[in-house]
């Protein structure tokens, strides 16, 4: 399946992000033609460079980001290699860390910035058994790297606390991605904010849009939003998900999303912890 294009048109947000904001989920999709999507690619990606995705950073004020190895590409991590070694000055990144994978292919990684890996609970044909887990833990664990979970909380409470009592920092995404009704009432997202309030477990506020399509303010995320700030705004990070791949929705600007970031973060000492001070914890401490 061809996937669709992000937005171009970048409407002005209504204020500027405060200075050395991080941009905490992004991708980079770049020719097929140079580098091939996996054989178990359930799209195909549309064209969305550094180019393209540096101009939106000097839009609205991104000063550092983290790159995050799109499961399309696979174990195949040249695209982001190349990425990371030509922009290690400003970014970080999160690779998909295969179990078997090598000593020598996590110290290369981790000396690009690398700060940790991406593991897929949604699907089934992507999703790593317990003991896979504990392997691919047991492997990144002495680098300092956390364990970066897309997971729908509301049904993947015990996978979540399995790897926090591992006493490796755990990752989020994309709020937590589950319904937003179904979420808010789970044992799952309870115990994610029971990690949060103690130091163990992160979140992602990025890409409202898989949870609710109430464009552009995705009202039906605000509950969960709040939820998570309140448990933890010091265990809390913002991301773009640019270019908002594999996506049937109406696609979002960017610019809405920049000024729904405003909206979750409603005063400056909150936009200077989620936007500054916690990307430079968990992707710059070392």
């Amino acid at each position: 399946m061809k996937d669709r294009s992000f937005d171009p048109n970048l409407k002005p947000a209504q204020k500027r992000l405060p200075a050395g904001s991080c941009d905490c989920h992004f991708h980079v999709f770049e020719d097929v033609a140079v580098f091939p999507v996996a054989d178990t690619a359930t799209y195909v990606p549309a064209l969305a460079s550094l180019t393209d995705y540096e101009r939106l950073c000097r839009e609205y004020g991104i000063d550092r980001a983290v790159l995050v190895h799109p499961s399309t590409y696979g174990s195949d991590h040249s695209s982001y290699e190349k990425l990371m070694q030509e922009n290690r000055h400003w970014m970080r990144g999160v690779v998909v860390a295969p179990v078997d994978v090598s000593e020598k292919d996590l110290e290369r990684w981790h000396d690009l910035g690398t700060r940790g890996t991406r593991v897929n609970m949604l699907y089934a044909s992507a999703r790593p058994s317990m003991d896979d887990l504990h392997v691919i833990i047991d492997k990144v664990k002495p680098l300092g790297w956390h364990l970066q979970m897309i997971a729908d909380v509301s049904v993947d409470a015990d996978a979540l606390k399995a790897v926090a009592d591992r006493e490796i920092p755990v990752v989020i995404d994309h709020l937590g991605h589950g319904k937003p009704g179904q979420l808010i009432e789970s044992a799952g997202f309870a115990t994610l904010c029971a990690l949060m309030r103690e130091g163990r477990a992160w979140v992602k506020l990025s890409a409202p849009y898989r949870l609710s399509r109430q464009a552009p303010q995705y009202t039906e995320t605000r509950v969960l939003v709040d939820a998570l700030l309140k448990a933890g705004p010091e265990q809390a990070v913002w991301g773009t998900d640019w270019p908002h791949p594999n996506f049937d929705g109406p696609m979002p600007n960017d610019g809405d999303l920049v000024d729904l970031a405003f909206d979750w973060l409603p005063d400056s000492a909150l936009q200077q912890a989620v936007l500054v001070d916690n990307p430079a914890r968990l992707y710059w401490s070392e």
